[in-house]
């Protein structure tokens, strides 16, 4: 057998596949292969496609049906892309009076006894999202969100929330607003946590396509919320 990636003679039988195929091992490069493979490699326009898809209100079932991949292959992809979504905002340097609206919303992960709740804030001007943190509804929590935003916003912006005490035992009390509904002084927050609801699948409170593992919960969210970031700047 040769190498399929070097064409080396050099290698050696390494187990099987999953689906009972003798797999070989190359001695110069460590390749990894089977000789006359049924599965092809997932070209990029397939990445692409499941890329958009996962921004979808589709569960990785669906994603399946649509693209034909496996269902192994795919939750492997969504762990390693969500692992590597980075978990910060990327903003432009603001001029001017700073405005940001903040709130939480209830989700779970693998059972509604796990609640997560998502603290988030936008910038109310740019409506870009500009703080996320997912934890429980503590003070801690409140800290890791205030703690999540850009240092300009730190330390110019006026706060709204509403009046859930955490925020008072963490915003500065010169620049925090505590306000009802009634004053539409938290719309934009409260209408991004309708969208994430609508987007996201796994955050939709009758789901069976729930978070099984955190990490992924936390990926799943960042990655939305790039995207919405990214959306409007084009």
């Amino acid at each position: 057998m040769n190498c399929s990636k070097c064409q080396s003679e050099r290698t050696i039988k390494y187990g099987h596949t999953h689906y009972g195929k003798q797999r070989f091992q190359c001695l110069n490069c460590g390749r990894q292969f089977v000789e006359n493979p049924t599965r092809q490699p997932i070209d990029d326009l397939t990445r692409n496609l499941i890329d958009r898809l996962l921004l979808e209100r589709l569960a990785l079932a669906a994603i399946v049906r649509v693209t034909g991949v496996s269902e192994r292959w795919l939750q492997m992809y969504v762990n390693q892309k969500y692992y590597q979504t980075p978990q910060q905002v990327q903003v432009k340097k603001k001029k001017g009076t700073l405005t940001i609206q903040l709130d939480e919303m209830w989700s779970f992960v693998g059972s509604k006894d796990n609640k997560q709740w998502i603290w988030l804030a936008i910038d109310a001007d740019s409506r870009e999202i500009v703080g996320v943190y997912v934890g429980d509804r503590s003070r801690q929590s409140a800290k890791k969100l205030w703690q999540s935003l850009p240092p300009v916003y730190r330390q110019c912006a006026v706060c709204y929330t509403d009046f859930w005490e955490a925020y008072e035992q963490v915003l500065p009390s010169k620049r925090h607003r505590a306000v009802g509904k009634e004053t539409g002084k938290t719309n934009y927050i409260e209408r991004f946590n309708n969208t994430l609801r609508q987007r996201v699948g796994r955050l939709v409170r009758k789901t069976l396509s729930f978070s099984k593992k955190l990490s992924n919960h936390i990926g799943a969210i960042w990655c939305f919320v790039h995207h919405y970031n990214a959306s409007l700047q084009s």
